[in-house]
């Protein structure tokens, strides 16, 4: 499916009006860690398929919505669900943990 990029404008219809569960990567272009995991992101978004939307937003042009989820370090990733934050994560990790992550966090995905 790939990796759709986000705003503050797109935010709410892409993420918390998305049928399913949608997983966020909040990143910044200066962030060492947010480039180490893109990879591993994108390759997510291929493995997973349908079952989860992957959608990155980078909140040095977003600031609203960084702001409006308390984004306070990069990379934050969150798992939505039915409109609300349902998980979040601070950190980079690998792709494994990232999948294992995932399943914990949105059961639908298990």
């Amino acid at each position: 499916m790939g990796v759709t990029a986000v705003t503050d404008d797109t935010f709410d219809d892409e993420v918390l009006r998305a049928s399913g569960p949608v997983i966020v990567d909040f990143w910044a272009e200066w962030c060492g860690p947010c480039k180490q995991v893109s990879a591993h992101f994108e390759a997510l978004s291929q493995e997973m398929g349908e079952a989860i939307k992957v959608v990155k937003m980078n909140i040095d042009d977003n600031l609203m919505t960084a702001g409006r989820f308390g984004v306070r370090g990069l990379p934050t990733f969150m798992i939505f669900q039915d409109g609300k934050v349902s998980a979040t994560h601070l950190g980079a990790m690998s792709k494994t943990r990232m999948v294992e992550w995932l399943k914990e966090s949105a059961p639908s995905l298990a």
